[in-house]
């Protein structure tokens, strides 16, 4: 009886635990509408970057759990393999993890990454924006948040399927994209009325 009430406990405690590292608290809802947190990041370059340089464009800032990994390198190929489809939509993509400067400068170098991958190295946004587990090791989970050229999170991806993210976003940007042209336009129109 006593090891089968444990072993309910344990099981109880491993649920919890995997629930709290999941990601789950980064729920769409919760973001959509707020700005991104202010930030402060080096790139593959070692180069500084913070919110203000992404300002004036729409921003894919996807995380990922690690450089190199299959799951990890399948995105950002296809990524890369679309970044023109991006750039015609004034679309910025910036990968985040934890990995540090170097090995982000050796997976853009290896896979000719065209977009800025940012090093997280202290996790403050991961944990700002809930992307953070710490099983089986401390990473950021596969997320992406879609932002608008004012620096608000217009849509937020918890679930990623990284060989057909590229595609997924880029349906998203355009619609996202054909809704801020119209809300102008639907505002005249009001205004006429």
């Amino acid at each position: 009886m006593k090891k089968t009430t444990s072993t309910r406990h344990l099981l109880l405690f491993c649920f919890i635990l995997m629930t709290a590292s999941s990601g789950i608290l980064a729920s769409s809802n919760v973001w959509e509408g707020l700005p991104v947190p202010q930030f402060t990041l080096n790139d593959q370059n070692g180069i500084t970057k913070t919110n203000d340089d992404f300002k004036g464009k729409w921003l894919v800032l996807y995380f990922y759990p690690k450089d190199k990994t299959p799951g990890c390198t399948v995105e950002a190929k296809n990524f890369t393999a679309d970044y023109s489809k991006y750039e015609t939509l004034n679309t910025n993509i910036a990968g985040v993890s934890l990995d540090d400067v170097e090995s982000h400068k050796d997976f853009a170098d290896t896979y000719n990454m065209p977009f800025t991958l940012l090093a997280d190295t202290d996790s403050k946004l991961s944990e700002a924006l809930k992307v953070k587990k710490i099983l089986p090791w401390p990473h950021a989970s596969r997320q992406t948040f879609l932002v608008n050229p004012q620096g608000i999170i217009v849509q937020h991806f918890a679930k990623v399927d990284p060989k057909t993210h590229s595609e997924e976003l880029l349906k998203a940007i355009k619609k996202h994209q054909g809704t801020a042209k119209k809300e102008p336009a639907q505002e005249n129109s009001k205004e006429k009325s």
